[in-house]
């Protein structure tokens, strides 16, 4: 499939800071078959934007706003080719990606709950059946529900409201498949709805020895098809969020996102 993605991130002051850092995470990745075809960032103001490649091999871009201002606007357009079957065929991790990817982090931590519930979707030897496993039983033991959490809610605090969106579900899931002795991580980007809203989405590879990732989307119980537009990875959200900084002044901030799929 072939998407058109404009993706616009607001933040507002109600009175002036005297500068600001941010950096997005907002190109989509050339990555197992997935092509970005074109990506274009503009900035309001106009500022010169650099960029850096993170870690986990994503595309960081990155400005700063050095006069006083009340208002920064960052929309980035691309054009993106998808894959209707997610296939990455790594025959073994590296040790910095097998250790990295199955830690407990501040997101996905091991708790007492989480190991039970990853213990009950265990299939001893077959870890594609404990993954596909751990989806479904997310899928099936928790509901969808925007505001019942917040950017800063853990797998665990999910986990016991039973309740949550798709971030939630994903660190649940990275939870879980970690303690099972997978290596899993995280995934951003976005889901195109067929005309319906669209948003920022999220869901999670799990890695198979001998086959490979495994991109499952706990959200909605289906492997990764050709409406996934992946952007990030990383061990859990602290590593991919779209937009992130830090700016000096009083001024207390808002937040406006809009996103728009379009097929061509």
């Amino acid at each position: 499939m072939r998407l058109h993605i404009a993706h616009t991130t607001t933040f507002t002051y109600d009175q002036p800071i005297s500068e600001a850092y941010t950096e997005v995470r907002l190109r989509p990745l050339d990555h197992a078959g997935q092509r970005c075809l074109s990506f274009h960032l503009h900035t309001e103001p106009r500022e010169e934007v650099l960029s850096y490649t993170d870690p986990f091999g994503n595309l960081v871009h990155h400005f700063d706003v050095l006069q006083p201002h009340t208002r920064i606007s960052v929309t980035a357009e691309s054009e993106v080719h998808t894959t209707e079957i997610f296939t990455e065929p790594l025959r073994a991790l590296s040790p910095l990606d097998a250790w990295s990817f199955t830690q407990p982090t501040a997101y996905a931590p091991f708790t007492s709950e989480l190991l039970a519930f990853g213990r009950a979707a265990l299939a001893p030897g077959d870890p594609a059946a404990t993954a596909v496993g751990l989806m479904r039983a997310i899928f099936n033991g928790l509901k969808y529900e925007k505001g019942a959490t917040t950017v800063s809610t853990t797998a665990a605090q999910a986990l016991h409201l039973e309740r949550g969106v798709c971030q939630d579900f994903a660190h649940i899931f990275l939870a879980a498949s970690r303690s099972q002795g997978l290596a899993a991580r995280y995934v951003s980007g976005y889901l195109y709805n067929n005309g319906d809203m669209a948003a920022s989405h999220a869901w999670v590879d799990v890695f198979v020895p001998g086959r490979g990732w495994l991109a499952l989307d706990p959200t909605h119980n289906a492997a990764q098809n050709g409406n996934y537009v992946r952007l990030a990875i990383g061990r859990d959200y602290a590593d991919v969020p779209p937009t992130r900084g830090v700016y000096k002044g009083a001024g207390r901030e808002a937040l406006e996102v809009g996103v728009n799929l379009v097929a061509l």
